[in-house]
Protein backbone atom coordinates (compact mmCIF):
# COMPACT_ATOMS: atom_id res chain seq x y z
CA UNK A 1 0.00 0.00 0.00
CA UNK A 2 1.34 3.66 -0.87
CA UNK A 3 0.22 7.38 0.03
CA UNK A 4 -1.22 9.26 -1.88
CA UNK A 5 -2.04 12.86 -1.08
CA UNK A 6 -4.81 15.20 -2.44
CA UNK A 7 -4.28 18.83 -1.79
CA UNK A 8 -7.30 21.17 -1.12
CA UNK A 9 -9.33 23.82 0.76
CA UNK A 10 -11.57 21.30 2.53
CA UNK A 11 -11.45 17.90 4.01
CA UNK A 12 -12.79 15.41 1.21
CA UNK A 13 -14.83 12.83 3.07
CA UNK A 14 -16.75 11.19 -0.60
CA UNK A 15 -15.03 11.65 -3.50
CA UNK A 16 -17.38 13.08 -5.93
CA UNK A 17 -15.80 13.32 -9.58
CA UNK A 18 -18.82 15.24 -10.90
CA UNK A 19 -17.24 17.66 -8.43
CA UNK A 20 -14.17 17.65 -10.48
CA UNK A 21 -13.22 20.14 -12.62
CA UNK A 22 -13.11 19.53 -16.34
CA UNK A 23 -10.16 19.96 -18.65
CA UNK A 24 -7.43 19.08 -16.53
CA UNK A 25 -4.09 17.50 -17.56
CA UNK A 26 -5.77 14.07 -17.86
CA UNK A 27 -9.72 14.97 -17.58
CA UNK A 28 -12.13 15.31 -15.33
CA UNK A 29 -10.95 13.13 -12.28
CA UNK A 30 -9.54 13.00 -8.62
CA UNK A 31 -5.63 13.61 -8.77
CA UNK A 32 -3.26 12.87 -5.98
CA UNK A 33 0.35 12.84 -5.41
CA UNK A 34 2.94 10.92 -4.01
CA UNK A 35 4.57 13.92 -3.25
CA UNK A 36 3.33 15.07 0.04
CA UNK A 37 4.68 18.72 -0.65
CA UNK A 38 3.25 18.75 -4.03
CA UNK A 39 -0.26 18.15 -2.57
CA UNK A 40 0.58 20.68 -0.11
CA UNK A 41 1.50 23.43 -2.19
CA UNK A 42 -1.62 22.85 -4.46
CA UNK A 43 -4.23 22.84 -1.89
CA UNK A 44 -2.23 26.38 -0.21
CA UNK A 45 -3.14 27.14 -4.32
CA UNK A 46 -6.91 25.92 -3.89
CA UNK A 47 -7.33 28.14 -0.69
CA UNK A 48 -5.81 31.19 -2.13
CA UNK A 49 -7.65 31.22 -4.95
CA UNK A 50 -11.04 29.68 -3.67
CA UNK A 51 -10.52 30.97 0.50
CA UNK A 52 -10.55 28.83 3.59
CA UNK A 53 -7.35 26.99 4.50
CA UNK A 54 -4.83 24.64 3.27
CA UNK A 55 -6.40 20.79 3.82
CA UNK A 56 -3.63 17.46 3.30
CA UNK A 57 -6.48 14.67 2.24
CA UNK A 58 -4.90 11.77 2.52
CA UNK A 59 -5.06 8.02 1.28
CA UNK A 60 -3.78 4.56 0.79
CA UNK A 61 -3.88 3.16 -3.17
CA UNK A 62 -3.11 -0.91 -3.65
CA UNK A 63 -0.41 0.26 -6.67
CA UNK A 64 -1.00 -3.44 -7.63
CA UNK A 65 -4.25 -2.47 -8.69
CA UNK A 66 -2.30 -0.33 -11.50
CA UNK A 67 -1.11 -3.96 -13.57
CA UNK A 68 -3.47 -6.21 -11.85
CA UNK A 69 -5.80 -5.99 -15.35
CA UNK A 70 -8.73 -5.25 -13.66
CA UNK A 71 -8.86 -1.41 -14.15
CA UNK A 72 -7.42 0.47 -17.36
CA UNK A 73 -4.36 2.22 -16.89
CA UNK A 74 -2.54 4.43 -18.81
CA UNK A 75 1.29 5.37 -17.83
CA UNK A 76 3.28 7.80 -18.91
CA UNK A 77 6.79 7.75 -17.31
CA UNK A 78 8.27 10.55 -18.55
CA UNK A 79 7.47 13.83 -20.97
CA UNK A 80 7.10 12.27 -23.97
CA UNK A 81 5.58 13.46 -27.46
CA UNK A 82 2.20 11.43 -26.53
CA UNK A 83 2.01 13.08 -23.19
CA UNK A 84 2.03 16.10 -24.99
CA UNK A 85 -0.83 14.56 -26.83
CA UNK A 86 -2.75 13.49 -24.11
CA UNK A 87 -2.53 16.17 -21.97
CA UNK A 88 -3.55 18.45 -25.35
CA UNK A 89 -6.65 16.50 -25.75
CA UNK A 90 -8.02 16.33 -22.52
CA UNK A 91 -7.55 19.52 -21.98
CA UNK A 92 -8.83 20.88 -25.11
CA UNK A 93 -11.98 18.62 -24.47
CA UNK A 94 -15.30 20.69 -25.63
CA UNK A 95 -17.80 18.09 -24.94
CA UNK A 96 -19.22 16.90 -21.76
CA UNK A 97 -17.81 13.28 -22.19
CA UNK A 98 -14.50 12.25 -21.44
CA UNK A 99 -11.99 12.36 -24.22
CA UNK A 100 -10.42 8.70 -22.74
CA UNK A 101 -11.68 5.77 -20.86
CA UNK A 102 -8.82 5.00 -18.31
CA UNK A 103 -9.66 4.41 -14.67
CA UNK A 104 -6.54 5.70 -13.63
CA UNK A 105 -3.69 7.74 -15.52
CA UNK A 106 -0.08 8.32 -14.09
CA UNK A 107 2.08 10.39 -15.19
CA UNK A 108 4.48 13.86 -14.74
CA UNK A 109 2.22 17.50 -14.12
CA UNK A 110 1.81 19.81 -17.06
CA UNK A 111 3.29 23.54 -16.62
CA UNK A 112 0.58 25.73 -14.88
CA UNK A 113 0.44 27.58 -18.09
CA UNK A 114 -1.49 25.02 -19.75
CA UNK A 115 -3.91 27.18 -21.71
CA UNK A 116 -1.69 30.08 -22.84
CA UNK A 117 0.61 27.10 -24.89
CA UNK A 118 -2.66 25.13 -25.88
CA UNK A 119 -3.76 28.45 -27.41
CA UNK A 120 -0.41 28.60 -29.21
CA UNK A 121 -0.43 25.66 -30.35
CA UNK A 122 -4.26 25.31 -31.85
CA UNK A 123 -3.08 28.58 -33.47
CA UNK A 124 -0.21 27.07 -35.19
CA UNK A 125 2.19 29.08 -33.44
CA UNK A 126 4.24 26.39 -32.17
CA UNK A 127 5.31 23.23 -33.28
CA UNK A 128 3.98 19.84 -31.07
CA UNK A 129 7.92 19.37 -29.87
CA UNK A 130 7.54 23.05 -28.79
CA UNK A 131 3.92 22.83 -27.28
CA UNK A 132 5.77 19.19 -25.17
CA UNK A 133 9.24 21.52 -24.05
CA UNK A 134 6.87 24.68 -23.08
CA UNK A 135 4.29 21.98 -20.54
CA UNK A 136 6.94 20.40 -19.06
CA UNK A 137 6.55 21.75 -15.16
CA UNK A 138 8.85 24.18 -13.92
CA UNK A 139 9.68 22.75 -10.76
CA UNK A 140 10.87 19.74 -12.56
CA UNK A 141 9.33 16.44 -12.87
CA UNK A 142 6.31 15.66 -10.36
CA UNK A 143 3.75 13.10 -11.10
CA UNK A 144 0.50 12.80 -10.56
CA UNK A 145 -2.07 10.21 -10.32
CA UNK A 146 -5.53 10.26 -11.73
CA UNK A 147 -8.58 8.28 -10.76
CA UNK A 148 -11.63 9.08 -13.04
CA UNK A 149 -13.83 6.49 -12.68
CA UNK A 150 -16.22 4.78 -9.57
CA UNK A 151 -14.08 1.83 -9.99
CA UNK A 152 -11.12 3.40 -9.53
CA UNK A 153 -12.18 5.97 -6.93
CA UNK A 154 -13.22 2.28 -5.02
CA UNK A 155 -9.40 1.61 -4.50
CA UNK A 156 -8.61 4.68 -2.39
CA UNK A 157 -8.83 4.82 1.14
CA UNK A 158 -9.23 7.93 2.93
CA UNK A 159 -6.66 7.51 6.05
Amino acid sequence: MMKLYHGSNMVIEQIDLMKSRPNKDFGRGFYLSADKQQAWRMGEFKALTEGGEPVMNTYLFDESAMNSGELKVLTFDEYSREWAEFVFLNRNNKSSAPAHNYDIVYGPIANDRVGLQISKYEAGDITLDKLLENLKYIKGITYQYFFGTDDAIQKLTRI
